[in-house]
């Protein structure tokens, strides 16, 4: 019987779920959450190892002797040597795509909390100042109306592109920037250098991978590119953004608001500047957690198992 091991179930399944599945592949361990120090004991007579934020490094992976497959709970795979893995001939397989709507739903939920304000508002009206106003109508901050917008989208893969549907939706004008540019280009669309999108967009949603190349690429200079009146979302990765840079661009006006799920580091210390930074909405990096997608996610990486059980691997990363 295959032995299992899932190194930090908790965010997948905080108990709305089951693990039944996974149970009929094989003797299978789920623990919630593993420190660096109990990866090798917990997973040292272990074939698969499941695993979404516990690293997986060379040193452990060679500590792994039993070791012939390693599934990540995630679409990024960054916390496992996949080139260690490779050496040994184990395939590390991740789930894409399973949370795009999710993702591009919580991007119109950050931009809307920031060009409605309806939480602030909410909030207002039970401190009673629409009581004590004088006029049927009561606001306290702008309303911004999306359509005629241009909303530029940095990378163009499944997340990106159901967001793009929805800016559509809303009569929203989009600019894409993306290495690689398709060859049947959809109605509506136009793909533009970075230069370019950071200049004429009023909304710059981030939806790239983090490299070397993508590391702080929202910086002080192209920051200082983008109109005073534009708002960033970032639900990719949090290292996308210098987050110096972006709080003093809040507090000073340099542009007018940002919304976040992810951070640089996560979770944040309670000296980070962006949480005390003007006109920044922050959610927990849980824009993919809605349970249909978590449903699908499962899923996945069942189906991932039995394909390597049966030796046609899919999802592999290495």
């Amino acid at each position: 019987m295959n032995s299992i091991v899932v190194l930090d179930g908790y965010t997948l399944n905080p108990g709305d779920l089951s693990w039944d599945a996974l149970k009929l592949i094989g003797k299978s361990e789920i623990f919630d959450r593993t420190s660096a120090d109990q990866i090798i004991s917990r997973a040292q007579n272990a074939e698969l190892v499941l695993t979404n934020k516990t690293p997986l490094s060379k040193a452990t992976i060679d500590a792994l002797p039993k070791l012939k497959y390693i599934g990540v709970l995630a679409t990024g795979y960054n916390v496992v040597d996949i080139q260690a893995a490779k050496e040994k001939k184990i395939p590390v397989c991740n789930v894409p795509g399973y949370s795009g709507m999710s993702v591009a739903q919580a991007v119109f939920s950050l931009l809307l909390e920031i060009t409605n304000q309806a939480g602030r508002h909410s909030q207002e009206v039970r401190e009673g100042k629409w009581s004590s106003s004088t006029d049927f109508c009561f606001t306290s901050t702008p309303i911004i109306e999306l359509a005629d917008l241009t909303f530029g989208v940095v990378g163009y893969g499944n997340i990106a592109q159901g967001t793009i549907k929805i800016a559509q939706a809303m009569g929203m004008k989009i600019l894409v920037h993306t290495r690689t540019i398709p060859l049947h280009v959809p109605d509506g669309i136009s793909f533009v250098s970075l230069d370019h999108l950071f200049k004429n967009s009023d909304v710059i949603s981030l939806h790239c991978p983090l490299t070397d190349h993508t590391k702080n690429m929202i910086n002080k200079n192209s920051i200082e590119t983008m109109k005073k009146t534009a708002i960033l979302i970032n639900t990719g990765r949090g290292p996308l953004i210098d987050e110096e840079a972006l709080a003093n661009a809040l507090n000073t006006g340099r542009i007018f608001g940002a919304g976040l799920d992810v951070l640089c580091q996560e979770p944040p210390q309670s000296n980070n500047l962006l949480l005390r930074a003007k006109n920044c909405i922050i959610t927990p990096h849980n824009a993919w957690a809605s349970k249909a997608a978590r449903q699908r996610l499962m899923a996945m990486a069942i189906d991932n198992i039995h394909s390597f059980l049966n030796h046609k691997i899919t999802n592999q990363v290495n």
